[in-house]
């Protein structure tokens, strides 16, 4: 006898498989495409489509990860010249990342149609459910990547 659990479960088994498809044959443009883009460096990408330039540190707090590790994302898409780095008008010492104008259009165009179909996907949900949907995304997330830890 399967719970209403188990039915949640295959339908998600039959449902994650097909979101990732979708992503996968949204290839990146044409400019980006020789840069082997890891989806750590999208998620970055996205973060500054989304809100605009920020600081390094800014960008590893809301990435979850060091700001070492975003230093080194950085200089590597700056390099390319997907990204730049240009100082903070009000403090000298830092340094506020954007992505370049040759970029931004490229990688807003290929962005944007994601970002759209989230927002109307959670759209007609409560902010609780929202928060719901994406702690169960992060947990689903966090157990995926350690599962022994999870039993």
């Amino acid at each position: 006898m399967s719970t209403a659990a188990d039915e949640t479960v295959r339908e998600l088994m039959l449902v994650m498989p097909r979101l990732v498809g979708r992503a996968k044959r949204m290839p990146p443009p044409e400019q980006l495409r020789e840069f082997d883009l890891a989806p750590r460096h999208l998620s970055l990408l996205s973060l500054l489509v989304l809100d605009g330039a920020m600081t390094v540190s800014e960008l590893a707090a809301r990435l979850g990860v060091a700001p070492t590790t975003v230093s080194l994302l950085v200089g590597d898409l700056s390099r390319k010249g997907v990204l730049e780095r240009r100082e903070d008008d009000t403090d000298r010492r830092r340094r506020i990342i954007d992505i370049s104008a040759g970029s931004r259009p490229a990688i807003t165009e290929w962005l944007s149609p994601g970002a759209r179909a989230w927002r109307r996907a959670l759209e007609p949900l409560t902010a609780d459910q929202r928060r719901m949907f994406v702690d169960t995304l992060l947990r689903y997330e966090e157990v995926v990547a350690a599962p022994d830890e999870h039993r």
